[in-house]
């Protein structure tokens, strides 16, 4: 059993492979956070928790003589709230007298086989007898607000997942205005933050600072997750390293703005509350109604490389869905970088002609094939076909693309319409857009009103339509802004605070809706690059582009921060041209090719007006990862360099069964007389002989490990290489 309830000491236990979460019901009720760390066996753990007088630290008026309980210093699961936690909590509400306090307190708890689902929101899924539901309800007995606690055990995977869902079970409408998934309480440590920063081409840089006596907030009010911050946080010990070190991870599946605070308090215990951002939050609990929280995955591990280990696999077999998220994938060509918005058919059949010439799988149409859409000013929301672009329709350039063996993709924007649109001159209410005001633009576009059911149905309605008539294979879903006028011309005004939830569970369910009637079609996320990078976009797209910024010198940071949380299976990565659109660096394609390959591959240029020699390389490109992608997607990864410090950067592949491995190296910063390029492989067995493809040696995992490797030494704009090890015998 990995969930065990000791009736005497009150215990709940949860126990996976390498881990374990403890707590307690106190005397008071109160959930108590015991442990979440390294296996501890049955030991109650409730010793650690000293009563003590900590002055100014309120009490309960059941111990206001002992002065030694008090919810200001107890480590909790989920705190109550305005009754003497004075930290960072994790729900505000406001009662039905205009009172905001709440004061939760153990009721029951339930053990169940198999894992919840949450409706209308991701949630990882069991596959089959690996997983546990400890569901705890706590109750505030003054209005009847009770809390459900879920926490779901993933044994094999040192895993736990967690939400709260908060039900009114009293008599009169009570308002949430911060409802938060998790709380995890920290004992006393030197713990460091580790977070994910950017902007628009330049998303999810590593950046790892203490933790201070301050409240810290990672997060995004931009009504999405955001180029800007990642729903993905580490906290791990200032002296963790990628091999070893206390290392906890705290993702939330949601695509919409969220919060991550985290406080270290007068006695040195670090507090993180993570949940759906409540900057424009507020939402109505009526009698009887429930409001569900998103998912947060937790794991913790010895070091940031078992960490990273175990969030690749679980998304990889447990978060991703579908035909797709564990098959081989496509490799394409996207006409963007190409073409632009300058299409037409001829133009597109010659680029899909070179493509297949060269072993390419799969053509994408990208943004300018509708509605009256010659720039980005006009056209979104209208999604039909352009004739004066495409005079003989999208199907006699699908026809001719599939008569070259290649599968056709597509690009929409769902989410988002122009003022110069059929759409928003008959719907300009189905924009969100504040009364009085003049909206705000980003490039010159609107956000549709995803609350709006008739917005999700008139959309679900053009999408299937286009995917029913036309043999599409691959949908990529943009979203190219950021939200704000956050109102709805649909609720009422004591509603307003619900609109961006309610947009991103519209959203969700269009998602749903869309996959479960076409199966077979891969879609990819993308919000202007890597702008919706998020377990909760992954449930529904097995893959996300992940920056527009293509790059490769600069993707070296933005795949290798995005690796810390997320496997390459779901990294849209793509050669593009050189000199690069977006920095104008000068690559090779050798380069290119080994940076994109570690990802799901495509490119992004025009073949038509490249040398003889560039075509053969992609040629061999796409032969290569053919045969490597298996090892790329499902291998273990490694982080050999840090991946935003030196003058090269290396990682590294293995196979589960440690007998096939793929090392890469970039140098991104040449250098005269430069040191040698001498890296300690990691993952191998070390009493296997490997056979290394490109010098021929034959070396053992231990030497390669302990020892090490030194690649011959390398000059020129940015040079790289590959060495494919295969296992050869055991000693």
């Amino acid at each position: 059993m990995s969930i065990v309830y000791d009736q005497q000491h009150k215990l709940l236990t949860l126990t996976t492979a390498n881990t374990g979460y403890q707590m307690q019901i106190d005397e008071l009720g109160f959930l108590r956070h015991l442990h979440y760390g390294s296996k501890t066996g049955s030991q109650n753990l409730a010793y650690q928790i000293l009563e003590h007088d900590y002055a100014f630290s309120g009490n309960p008026v059941e111990f206001r003589k002992e002065r030694t309980h008090s919810l200001d210093i107890i480590p909790q699961e989920f705190t109550s709230f305005g009754v003497g936690d004075f930290r960072v909590n994790s729900v505000a509400v406001v009662n039905p007298d205009g009172s905001r306090a709440a004061r939760f307190q153990y009721v029951s708890h339930e053990i169940l086989d198999g894992k919840y689902t949450i409706p209308g929101l991701p949630a990882a899924y069991d596959n089959g007898n690996e997983a546990q539901t400890l569901v705890v309800t706590l109750k505030d007995d003054v209005t009847g607000l009770m809390v459900r606690l879920y926490y779901g055990v993933f044994e094999k995977l040192d895993v736990i997942t967690r939400y709260a869902e908060f039900v009114n079970a009293g008599e009169e409408t009570i308002t949430l205005d911060k409802a938060s998934s998790v709380c995890l309480d920290l004992p006393l440590g030197n713990w460091d933050l580790m977070h994910f920063w950017g902007k628009h081409a330049l998303e999810r840089q590593p950046e790892r600072s203490p933790i201070g006596h301050c409240v810290t907030t990672v997060g995004s009010t931009r009504g999405t997750s955001s180029h800007q911050h990642n729903p993905f946080i580490i906290i791990c010990d200032h002296d963790a390293t990628e091999d070893y070190g206390d290392s906890y991870g705290l993702m939330l599946a949601y695509s919409g703005g969220f919060k991550a605070e985290l406080e270290n308090n007068q006695i040195n215990c670090v507090r993180a509350v993570m949940g759906i951002d409540d900057t424009y939050f507020s939402w109505k609990l009526g009698p009887g109604q429930s409001f569900h929280t998103p998912e947060v995955i937790l794991s913790y591990a010895d070091g940031l490389t078992a960490l990273s280990h175990n969030y690749h696999r679980f998304i990889r077999h447990n978060i991703c869905r579908g035909k797709h998220h564990l098959e081989k994938r496509p490799v394409l060509i996207n006409n963007w970088e190409a073409t632009y918005f300058q299409l037409d058919e001829e133009k597109m059949f010659a680029l899909a002609k070179e493509a297949a010439a060269l072993g390419i799988d799969q053509f994408v149409l990208d943004d300018g094939w509708f509605g009256e859409r010659y720039d980005d000013n006009a056209g979104l929301g209208d999604w039909f076909v352009n004739y004066k672009k495409l005079p003989n329709g999208l199907d006699s350039l699908i026809n001719k693309i599939n008569g070259l063996g290649m599968k056709f993709g597509i690009w929409v924007e769902p989410e988002m319409v122009n003022e110069d649109s059929e759409l928003y001159r008959s719907h300009p209410d189905w924009a969100l857009s504040e009364p009085g005001r003049t909206p705000t633009f980003g490039r010159n576009q609107l956000v549709l009103d995803m609350s709006n059911k008739e917005v999700v149905d008139y959309l679900y309605d053009c999408l299937s339509t286009l995917l029913k008539e036309h043999n599409i294979a691959y949908i990529k879903w943009d979203f190219n802004r950021s939200i704000c006028n956050v109102y709805s011309h649909v609720l009422p005004a004591d509603r307003q605070g619900e609109v961006s939830h309610r947009f991103v569970l519209g959203l969700y369910g269009l998602l749903e809706r869309l996959i479960s009637e076409f199966p077979d079609v891969l879609f990819e996320g993308c919000s202007g690059g890597g702008g919706r990078f998020d377990a909760g976009m992954l449930y529904y797209t097995p893959q996300i582009w992940l920056s527009d910024d293509t790059d490769a010198i600069e993707r070296l940071i933005i795949q290798g921060g995005t690796s810390y949380g997320y496997p390459v299976s779901s990294m849209g990565a793509h050669v593009s041209a050189s000199p690069n659109h977006q920095t104008g660096r000068r690559t090779p394609m050798y380069t290119r090719g080994v940076v994109a390959m570690s990802g799901a591959f495509g490119y992004e240029l025009d073949l038509t007006r490249l040398l003889k020699r560039d075509k053969e390389e992609i040629r061999e490109q796409v032969q290569q990862y053919h045969q490597d992608e298996i090892l790329i997607h499902r291998g273990l990864y490694y982080r050999l360099t840090d991946v935003a410090k030196g003058y090269y950067t290396a990682w590294q592949f293995v196979s589960e069964d440690k007998s096939q491995s793929l090392v890469n190296l970039v140098v991104t910063s040449p250098q005269p007389t430069p040191d040698p390029l001498h890296i300690r492989f990691k993952g191998l067995d070390p009493d296997t002989l490997y056979r290394i493809k490109e010098d021929k040696q034959n070396i053992t995992g231990a030497a390669l490990m302990k020892a090490g490797y030194t690649f011959t030494p390398m000059m020129g704009d940015y040079p790289a290489a590959q060495l494919h090890l295969s296992a050869v015998s055991c000693k």
